[in-house]
């Protein structure tokens, strides 16, 4: 990797890269930034949660320019295919150059939002950039929380101008972002012991691509939770089936890969079933051949457990997560072609045999909708006699199309490349919104390279965008 152009960049992405930083867990990576940070006597300054802001003065001449705060965040989605060996708390990620992407072996690459930092780096670090004074805002638990962006303080940071390196098209700057809320639905029961006399199956839902719940909620790729109890709904009105377990997902950004339930079923209905399920798997086959064309449903034996749930909290259970929308609810009134409003039915997991947890996410760039669709996503729950909790969430960030450092970086654009830049919107949430409730004379633009896959083992940068992007950056900071 080090290799590649520009090797600043890279050498600081691969640096990142063999740095444990899942979210909550940012010590390591803060580590290797102070490291940075005193190897090029640059100074550096650590709030009560972590956040990180480093400062550089300006170049020579360039002393009376504005300062310029480059912010990215410091912790990465934790994801790797269920056959992959690997401890994200310890092991370096392994990259892999493919031609003209660059990937991690099975797992989420970090360049979400790795490249960001890697590239802030280059700027804080390099001698022959000619920019004003510079700041380095980098922030800890984006991924889970916004946990970083919410506890920055007013007075943290000096620069009215700032610049988040947190997107992934290149060629696109965006101005604004959805708002977001958690709703978990808890379900607490008292197991039943599981009856010897069925035979027990696992049924499994994988080879799903996944995805970010925010800027892939369009693309109508496969959620592992809904096609899960879409098949247990059927099942339950064919034959009778007790539920020993049921889990799918991991993480409230991520549309769910995988998913699994252990069923108990007579032996006499075996066959039946696996008829059922290789119907079903082939109408969901015909239905994602174009988003998911790997999607896979295998029904494989195990063993008798010990404990099932109750059968009444089961049909309450499979009604409940079947009702729960998922996907796209609104489409912007303003904006042509994006989302404003969704919903991602992100977790089902199983706390020991005495609750069940079902996590979702909310997103709108409408504050009054993003509550309304966690209003709704509650009383799906609710009627199902389940415990409702929302999350405090957090803002969307307005457009604001008069931005000057918009039209700075849209004519760096148009003079480097000889084209007229996009100016987006994104369903995603950013920490920018948060950022303005504090900071309300900010004016910010997000901006990165190309990736596809984030929040998801198919994770991938293109290599050749990243040398356009820190070269628009460069250009931003020389022309501001």
């Amino acid at each position: 990797m080090k290799y590649l152009e520009p090797k600043n960049v890279w050498s600081f992405f691969y640096e990142i890269t063999q740095v444990p930083r899942p979210s909550g867990k940012e010590d390591k990576i803060i580590k290797y930034i102070e490291g940075v940070a005193a190897k090029y006597k640059i100074a550096i300054k650590k709030d009560k949660a972590g956040n990180l802001l480093l400062s550089k003065p300006a170049a020579k001449g360039r002393e009376k320019s504005p300062t310029v705060i480059l912010q990215a965040h410091l912790d990465m989605v934790c994801e790797k295919n269920n056959h992959v060996k690997f401890d994200f708390d310890k092991d370096p990620i392994k990259t892999v150059v493919d031609g003209d992407w660059l990937h991690a072996e099975g797992t989420t690459l970090g360049a979400d939002n790795g490249i960001g930092l890697a590239a802030a780096l280059a700027v804080v670090t390099s001698e022959d950039i000619k920019h004003g004074p510079v700041e380095c805002l980098f922030t800890v638990d984006e991924e889970t929380g916004l946990t970083g962006a919410k506890a920055v303080k007013k007075g943290f940071m000096t620069g009215e101008i700032l610049l988040n390196l947190d997107s992934e098209e290149e060629g696109e700057i965006f101005i604004g972002c959805a708002g977001g809320k958690g709703t978990v639905a808890t379900f607490e029961y008292k197991a039943a012991p599981a009856p010897v006399s069925n035979q027990y199956f696992r049924i499994t839902v994988t080879g799903l691509n996944g995805g970010h719940s925010g800027s892939d909620i369009h693309k109508g790729l496969g959620n592992a939770n809904k096609i899960l109890v879409r098949f247990l709904y059927q099942l339950q009105e064919k034959f009778p089936f007790t539920l020993a377990a049921i889990e799918g997902g991991n993480l409230h950004n991520a549309i769910p890969r995988e998913a699994f339930a252990v069923v108990g079923i007579s032996p006499k209905n075996r066959e039946s079933v696996r008829i059922l399920l290789n119907n079903f798997a082939a109408d969901i086959e015909n239905e994602l051949k174009k988003a998911d064309p790997n999607v896979r449903l295998i029904m494989e034996s195990t063993d008798t457990p010990e404990k099932c749930l109750p059968a009444t909290l089961k049909k309450k259970l499979i009604y409940a997560l079947l009702a729960c929308p998922h996907g796209v609810i609104s489409m912007s009134r303003d904006i042509e072609g994006l989302v404003e409003t969704s919903t991602n039915l992100a977790s089902v997991k199983m706390g020991g045999s005495t609750k069940i947890v079902v996590g979702t996410s909310q997103r709108s760039s409408a504050e009054s909708e993003k509550d309304a669709i966690a209003d709704q996503v509650a009383s799906v729950f609710l009627l199902a006699g389940a415990k409702v909790k929302h999350g405090e969430g957090y803002p969307g960030w307005k457009p604001n199309p008069d931005s000057k450092i918009l039209k700075v970086a849209a004519e760096s654009y148009k003079r480097l490349f000889g084209k007229e830049v996009k100016i987006m919107a994104i369903h995603a949430g950013l920490e920018c919104g948060l950022f303005l409730e504090k900071y309300p004379r900010l004016d910010m633009i997000s901006f990165g390279p190309t990736l596809q896959g984030v929040h998801s083992p198919d994770e991938r940068i293109e290599i050749k965008t990243v040398d356009l992007w820190w070269k628009h950056l460069i250009d931003i900071l020389e022309s501001v």
